[in-house]
């Protein structure tokens, strides 16, 4: 089985896999009803597929359906998709993501989302401190 972290993910597998994530768990017919100009019921049953395929998704049988579920926990996933983003977009700089992301248009909680983004990066660098006074 292949690692999530190498597949790359097409609009309707990350609208599924944000369907499946909200809901913890899903079956078809659940994921048909929350897609957006949802493709028909073998469209998305091969998606299904080609998930579990790329490691994203497991599944288990109850009576005659298919209970679909995440194979990584959501915000692992996140953190290796931000990594590729980051490779792929920015150069591996994850100083010009976060300067890409205070970029955008300010919203109602910039000022609280700025403060706790300053202690994160207080503690990374306590964090790194640390790694150095080991070495």
């Amino acid at each position: 089985m292949s690692r999530p972290d190498q597949n790359q993910l097409s609009r309707r597998e990350r609208q599924i896999m944000t369907i499946v994530y909200r809901l913890g768990r899903a079956t078809t017919t659940a994921i048909l009803a929350e897609l957006p100009d949802a493709p028909g019921n073998s469209t998305v049953r091969s998606l299904l597929t080609i998930l579990e395929r790329k490691g994203h998704l497991r599944h288990e049988k109850d009576g005659r359906s298919f209970v679909y579920f995440p194979s990584v926990p959501r915000a692992k996933a996140g953190k290796s998709a931000l990594r590729r983003l980051c490779d792929d977009f920015f150069g591996g700089s994850r100083d010009q993501v976060v300067a890409a992301l205070l970029d955008l248009p300010p919203s109602q909680e910039l000022t609280d989302e700025l403060d706790s983004l300053a202690a994160k990066i207080e503690q990374a660098r306590r964090r790194e401190r640390g790694k150095d006074d080991h070495d």
